[in-house]
């Protein structure tokens, strides 16, 4: 145990000598920070004087001078912080005696008082009523003011949440982003619905599963990498526009892009297209940056991003054509894809058909060039196992994904719904994963049989929310949009 902790521990028990709770239970805050600033920010020290409004307030120490028979502290709850100046002739001098000996940077207090004014002119609560709330053992560590180590402030969320007011701004606008996403879609009359976590196949996406075990069926289970079937499977039984916005997980690498629990929201709308949904999305976007903040161009990184839309629309095989200098026909030759991936130096496999090396070379190549937001659409059949067939090009999906400042933000198309098209494309997946594809998806027997008896045209989308909340806050990393971003055990 530490010298600083030792001391703190010796504080605690002397407290509780008094006879005081240093975990006292039953203070009722009736006020916050921004309740004062907001009513007396604006008022001079003589204004002040004339008021006699009282406020009672609850929040943790941040800073503490004592001199003398005085002192300043800063006192921080959700709304804000505010200085707080206590005084001997204004708390007695039991209490005072009291605050002076125990209380600490890092405690938590109650404290009752009316406005004023200091000589240096900040908005001050002169408090007459005091009382310790909960007294913290552990001191705050030093090296987070500065934000110098990066990883603890992850590790140790709870101090980084009322130590850096800025991280708490993340997570009030992510809280403000997800209610707008629900009222946004309830009024157009989606209903939310609940999926289950747990599948009996790993189904929906392209991704490695993570596997658990069910003791009393004693069969595996997959997390969910993906709702989308059982979303698909209400669209059968007749609600027509659901929505979810959840958990999903998938068993791959952690970047500043990729957590392996994340929250996607997918919604579905039957009699619609994937162009249908390119104008909602563009829709949505344009709102979601009025509604947070008040204008649709907002900064990410040294980029200035313009949500008003409309979007450009360019199908892969122009995007990857235009990037490369190469003509968009060529591209439809394997034995071109390839010439090119060994040229710009793309990882791929010669055993690749032509749709995923266009995709390898448009991940490699044209991803991480697309700023402003755009759309990608005509996807090659051979990667989008769930995407209706475009009209009169067999080859091609009538799909696109959203890109927005070299990332992919939202991945949509129209749905596939004749089931013997399906139950092949199915077959041909489960190929893939014999010649050892662990993204490939399963066989869902059930999915086709629900087809069966009849999906209506529709389209879905899915769209990355953790990665929505790094462009909306300016966040450079998916850590700082996740209270508890999954690390390495500390060593």
């Amino acid at each position: 145990m530490d010298e600083q902790t030792q001391q703190r521990r010796a504080k605690l028990s002397a407290l509780r000598d008094t006879g005081r709770n240093p975990y006292f239970n039953g203070f009722k805050p009736l006020h916050h920070a921004s309740d004062v600033i907001d009513a007396h920010g604006e008022q001079s020290a003589e204004q002040l004087e004339q008021v006699d409004d009282r406020y009672t307030l609850a929040g943790r120490v941040m800073a503490l001078r004592k001199f003398g028979k005085a002192a300043f502290l800063k006192l921080a709850d959700r709304s804000g912080d505010i200085q707080l100046f206590v005084q001997k002739n204004s708390l007695g001098d039991e209490e005072f005696d009291i605050f002076k000996k125990y209380i600490e940077i890092g405690d938590i207090i109650g404290v009752e008082g009316t406005p004023t004014r200091t000589r240096t002119g900040e908005l001050t609560i002169l408090v007459d009523s005091l009382e310790i709330l909960t007294k913290g053992i552990k001191p705050l560590p030093e090296k987070f003011h500065g934000l110098k180590d990066v990883e603890l402030r992850y590790r140790r969320r709870y101090l980084d949440l009322f130590i850096n007011r800025d991280v708490l701004k993340i997570f009030k606008l992510r809280t403000s982003m997800l209610k707008f996403l629900r009222t946004y879609l309830d009024d157009r009359g989606f209903w939310e619905v609940e999926t289950p976590m747990m599948h009996p196949l790993a189904g929906g996406a392209a991704a490695r599963p993570f596997v658990t075990h069910h003791n009393t069926l004693d069969m595996d289970l997959f997390l969910r990498v993906a709702p989308e079937l059982y979303l698909k499977r209400l669209l059968v039984g007749g609600m027509e526009r659901v929505y979810e916005l959840n958990r999903c997980f998938r068993n791959e690498g952690i970047s500043t892009q990729h957590n392996p629990e994340f929250t996607m929201l997918e919604f579905y709308q039957a009699f619609a297209t994937y162009e249908d949904l390119m104008t909602l999305t563009e829709d949505l976007l344009a709102s979601l940056a009025e509604h947070l903040h008040g204008k649709t161009q907002l900064p990410f990184g040294e980029h200035l991003i313009d949500y008003s839309g409309p979007y450009p629309r360019k199908s892969v095989a122009e995007a990857v054509a235009e990037r490369l200098g190469v003509e968009k026909e060529s591209l439809e030759h394997k034995a071109r894809l390839l010439e090119l991936a060994q040229e710009h130096e793309v990882p791929h496999d010669a055993a690749w058909d032509e749709g995923k090396l266009l995709m390898a070379l448009f991940d490699e190549q044209v991803e991480e060039t697309l700023i402003q937001p755009t759309f990608i659409c005509d996807f090659p059949l051979s990667v989008s196992p769930l995407s209706r067939k475009k009209e009169g090009q067999d080859d091609l999906v009538d799909r696109f994904e959203l890109y927005i400042a070299g990332r992919e933000i939202a991945n949509a198309f129209s749905e596939l719904n004749d089931p013997d098209d399906q139950r092949s494309r199915f077959s041909a997946q489960m190929e893939a994963k014999a010649q050892g594809d662990e993204e490939a998806m399963p066989y869902d027997e059930d999915y086709v049989l629900a087809l069966e008896y009849g999906m209506p045209p529709a389209a879905g989308e899915g769209i990355g929310i953790d990665r929505l909340v790094m462009l909306m806050a300016d966040a450079q990393s998916i850590r700082e949009v996740i209270l508890f971003p999954l690390l390495r055990p500390e060593a």
